[in-house]
């Protein structure tokens, strides 16, 4: 039996056929392989690629078990926001009260939202951390949504249900779509449940499968034209397309979820590089470093023991959308086979990014054009594998031997660098080289200690199409209950192997490629999300023989010419940019009145959010989901203002101050999105036990994460209608409710505290012993209403704040986020410390790259390890020795409780040195794009910067430092400052009109 392999690449088509002998070696392996131009119909592309490698083989088409085909067609189709490939989707959530001020389609770019946004519905329904139900389902709401959709026409739906990965068989999302599929009986009608797509996170999970429902229809269009090809080649094989983990889906299950074979070519290359090499799987518990240089860009990625690449973040935009899906860590670099390459005036060379492309035959001068590439550079260097490629005389003549020695050391810089970013240490690695523009590679590579290009380097992509096997995942919430986790372990792993069984895997060779466990923090019952996943070949001799009887049932009617018109690129209209995206930064003002009121713009939220994770210290909650929520209240014309102290000390010193946030998980804050009633019904619950009449301003309780956004959502006129303070209670994040400024002073404290969730539960505690166990008290109330509840605790009034609260701290995080945003436009992302701690005394405490993630109970404790960056890979103010002392010659250990606690330079000599520890504030921060980075998304392989920042002196005292100190977390370390706090400054007085 032989295996077919299909890539399309956005330069050329691979296609491979591998003998599937077991006893043949990978080099012997492959019969034929072809390499042609990729054609704006695809569909036109494959049929050329695959006949011809038929023809090449001189195989019985009888023998052939299946075609397997990696493609770019249907993120494209996103990517170009293309009404004639994508419907109108009408998005229905079961979420009772929650979620309802974070719309979906909230983050879509406009062009992509005004094609794909059909209706929108925010029903009953939903569950709770625990898998209790929020609210029934009521059917009546259902059929209601079902008759508007109808009327405007629309066929395909969305289910999407808070914390639906907890449901059962047949509950919450399923139950609903049999509903739905009752009302439209005998109507075609295609039904997505969102956790057919996703998993937890409810605005990544929907927009997944948003966007897999309006690729649906032009996916099955697409299948069936490849289908077509087969067809016409008289191929009665199974078609299977690759999907982006580098496992196999058959067409029937790929139309279904097309969106898991987005972005599937680098997998491809890493997976083919792999077994070329012959280390498919047999790492040795190394992890390899594979190149794929084509003709325009280089990928670089890190391949793991078991064979599949290394993930990059939990979350991936496509498009423009963040979705839940985890897609290769993949670094790209400007750098191929057609580059161009430019010389000024001291010799220097500079090869990328721009590049000849396909047109590489024509114009490059080895094949006697008039454009010098990187091709030509290789070729005039002799290095391997070109000596077949043009003419080398053609190039002799117009180029010196400094000019190719300076171009070749450009290309080795390049390489060098990327592949450093890649490393999660800073010994030699190996190098898989794959790719047709690998040829233009040195022999030799700083920190790189073997570089291997194995046979059939340039179809390395078809060939990882070609030998994809098949998974089975397990991906969803446990509470444990009376089982052991490793019960629950092995009963995952049993499921997961079975569902890849079920997938056509051989159950003779499927075994465990992935366990990890994430313990939810703050979550009393102890659920944790559990991910499993089980690998194996596919299993020929199961595969049925005719697909238009079995598999593409569903897909045989078309024929090429059906589908290729269709299937052309047509141009479309490109994104819309954001208000924000064209904001002159350096001229940009905020809005504030001449009576000091700073009215909030979309800008200044932007900012602010970015500010509140940098000062949230690692913990605090992310701030997406709140900063999306306080965007969308400004473009619905709702205002959200901030004034400081001293405008209210001016109107009346004894006016009474709400302080209120949120407490609980952020897991379940990213599930069940606020309702937007938890912290005004705490707030006016609070004001009637305490009998005030009026409240006059809010303030939040603590600045760091979403907590320092939240209240800023209710400061409109359809809640509280009250400005913000430009202040908080604790000018950071802290794990305990009881670390804030109030608590410091004995007079003062959290009681009367009220919490409320989203559904009409609310409790008051009036008095407490002390306020540590108004914490303890809470967070078990907590646990019992969902794991996450809106807090008002004890009023100030306004001279109050002068005492206990962080006066500017809103204007420090919207400083902090303009910081940032000016380091991304002038793309010096490399002096984002310096800028930040110019606002704030402090320190750039260490630059490198995480090489271990620890973490006990859950991701609330734990600590990291970061490895320093090369010397070569510093840039900017980051090469400053100074200002990082023996931060070269050791690493960094930060351990956290949720928030980052300390950070300690550790020798080579064994010794250390805590050079910043808590109450100071230490961030770290993604040197790729300048955002913080939350302890729950600390992994392997992070280049970060760290950052130490002097905290407010009240901090530092006694007191302080027995509630906010090293003492608080247990660490036996003598507190030294790290800087001399600066007072912030604030953004109503410096912007106050006259």
């Amino acid at each position: 039996m032989f295996r077919i392999g299909i890539d399309v690449g956005g330069t050329n088509t691979d296609a491979v056929v591998l003998s599937d002998a077991q006893d043949v070696l990978a080099e012997n392996a492959i019969v034929a392989w072809e390499k042609s131009p990729t054609t704006a119909n695809v569909t036109e592309g494959i049929a050329k690629a695959l006949g011809a490698v038929i023809e090449k083989s001189e195989i019985s088409i009888k023998d052939i078990a299946y075609v397997s085909i990696g493609t770019t067609h249907f993120v494209n189709a996103v990517i170009e926001a293309n009404p004639t490939k994508l419907a109108k989707v009408a998005v229905i959530r079961l979420a009772g009260p929650y979620t309802k001020r974070c719309p979906p389609f909230i983050d879509f770019p406009p062009s992509l939202r005004d094609t794909i946004e059909g209706h929108v519905a925010v029903i009953d329904g939903g569950l709770q951390i625990d898998g209790k139900e929020i609210v029934p389902i009521k059917d009546e709401h259902v059929f209601e949504q079902c008759r508007i959709i109808k009327e405007k026409g629309l066929s395909h739906v969305v289910l999407v249900g808070v914390f639906s990965p907890l449901a059962g068989p047949g509950e919450q999302e399923e139950y609903v779509r049999d509903l739905i599929e009752k009302y439209f009986e005998g109507s075609k009608m295609e039904v997505v449940c969102s956790k057919d797509v996703g998993h937890v996170g409810l605005l990544e999970r929907e927009n997944a499968a948003i966007l897999n429902a309006a690729i649906l229809s032009f996916a099955r269009e697409t299948i069936r034209s490849y289908a077509a090809v087969l067809k016409k080649l008289s191929l009665s094989c199974p078609l299977y397309l690759t999907q982006l983990d580098g496992t196999l889906v058959n067409s029937r299950a790929a139309a279904s979820v097309p969106i898991r074979t987005f972005s599937n070519g680098p997998t491809n290359s890493m997976r083919g590089a792999s077994y070329l090499a012959k280390l498919d799987g047999r790492t040795r518990g190394k992890s390899i470093i594979v190149v794929d240089v084509g003709g325009t860009t280089t990928d670089v990625g890190v391949l793991l023991p078991s064979g599949f690449p290394r993930k990059a973040a939990a979350f991936t935009e496509v498009g423009g959308v963040r979705t839940s899906f985890s897609m290769p860590d993949i670094y790209s670099i400007g750098l191929g086979g057609g580059s161009y390459v430019f010389f000024d005036a001291n010799g220097s060379a500079t090869v990328g990014p721009s590049s000849v492309g396909l047109e590489i035959i024509t114009s490059a001068k080895v094949f006697g054009g008039q454009v010098l590439t990187a091709t030509d550079l290789a070729v005039v260097a002799g290095l391997k594998d070109t000596e077949s490629i043009g003419d080398k005389s053609l190039v002799l003549n117009n180029i010196t031997s400094k000019e190719v020695t300076a171009g070749m050391d450009a290309i080795r810089r390049s390489l060098e660098t990327a592949i450093d970013r890649m490393k999660t240490d800073s010994g030699d690695a190996i190098v898989l080289l794959v790719g047709g523009g690998s040829v233009i590679v040195p022999p030799t590579l700083e920190g790189v200690q073997e570089i291997v290009r194995p046979p059939y380097f340039n179809v390395a992509n078809a060939v990882g199409a070609a030998i994809a096997r098949v998974s089975g995942t397990v991906d969803r919430i446990e509470i444990p209950g009376n089982r052991s986790f490793d019960e629950i372990i092995e009963a995952c792993k049993a499921e997961a192997i079975q569902n890849a069984v079920n997938a056509g895997a051989n159950c003779e060779n499927t075994s465990i490629a992935e366990v990890a466990v994430i313990q939810l923090p703050y979550v009393a019952n102890h659920a944790s999300r559990v991910i499993v996943k089980a690998v194996g070949d596919l299993d020929l001799g199961a595969l049925k023989v005719d697909p238009s009887e079995e598999q593409n049932s569903d897909l045989e009617s078309a024929t090429i010419t059906d589908v290729q018109a269709k299937n052309m690129v047509k141009p479309v209209a490109a994104p819309t940019q954001s208000k924000t995206n064209a904001v002159d930064i350096n001229t940009y003002t905020p809005s504030v009145s001449s009576d000091g009121i700073w009215t909030l713009s979309e800008t200044d939220i932007e900012w602010i959010a970015e500010g509140c994770a940098i000062l949230g210290c690692g913990g605090g909650g992310a701030t997406y989901s709140a900063f999306l929520m306080a965007r969308q209240a400004i473009r619905a014309g709702h205002k959200i203002r901030v004034v400081d102290i001293e405008y209210l000390l001016q109107n009346s010193r004894d006016a009474w101050i709400l302080p209120c946030g949120f407490m609980g998980s952020p897991s379940v804050s990213s599930e069940r999105i606020p309702s937007g009633v938890e912290i005004p019904t705490a707030g006016r619950n609070l004001v009637k036990f305490l009998g005030i009449e009026k409240i006059s301003a809010l303030i939040s309780d603590e600045i760091g994460g979403k907590n320092g956004l939240e209240p800023m959502l209710l400061a409109t006129e359809t809640d509280f209608n009250l400005p913000i303070v430009d202040a908080d209670l604790m000018g950071r994040a802290y794990p305990r409710l009881d670390q804030i400024l109030p608590c410091i002073a004995k007079e003062k404290g959290l009681f009367p505290v009220v919490a409320a969730d989203g559904i009409g539960n609310c409790m008051v505690v009036p008095t407490a012993e002390n306020n540590a166990i108004v914490e303890d008290i809470l967070r078990a109330a907590c646990t019992v209403l969902g794991s996450s509840v809106g807090l008002s605790i004890s009023p100030l009034q306004a001279h109050e704040l002068v005492e206990h609260s962080i006066p500017g701290s809103t204007s420090q995080a919207w400083r902090i986020g303009r910081a940032v945003a000016l380091c991304r436009r002038e793309s010096t992302l490399s002096s984002v410390s310096e800028a930040i701690t110019r606002l704030q005394d402090g320190k750039l405490l260490f630059v490198g790259k995480v090489c271990l993630h620890e973490v006990r109970g859950g991701f609330t404790h734990g600590r990291i390890t970061v490895a320093p960056l090369l010397q070569e890979e510093m840039e900017g103010s980051n090469k400053a020795d100074d200002q990082q002392p023996n931060a070269i010659s050791g690493r960094m250990i930060i351990p956290f409780q949720n928030e980052n606690l300390q950070a300690e330079i550790e020798h080579e000599d064994g010794s250390r040195k805590v050079v910043c520890c808590v109450p100071d504030l230490i961030t770290v921060i993604d040197a790729q794009n300048g955002s913080a980075i939350g302890t729950q998304d600390y992994r392997y392989g992070l280049r970060v910067i760290v950052i130490g920042l002097a905290c407010d002196p009240r901090w530092a005292s006694p007191a302080g430092l027995k509630l906010g100190g090293p003492v608080a977390f247990g660490l036996d370390t003598k507190y030294e400052p790290i800087g001399v706090y600066k007072q912030p400054k604030s953004v109503v007085a410096e912007f106050r009109a006259s």
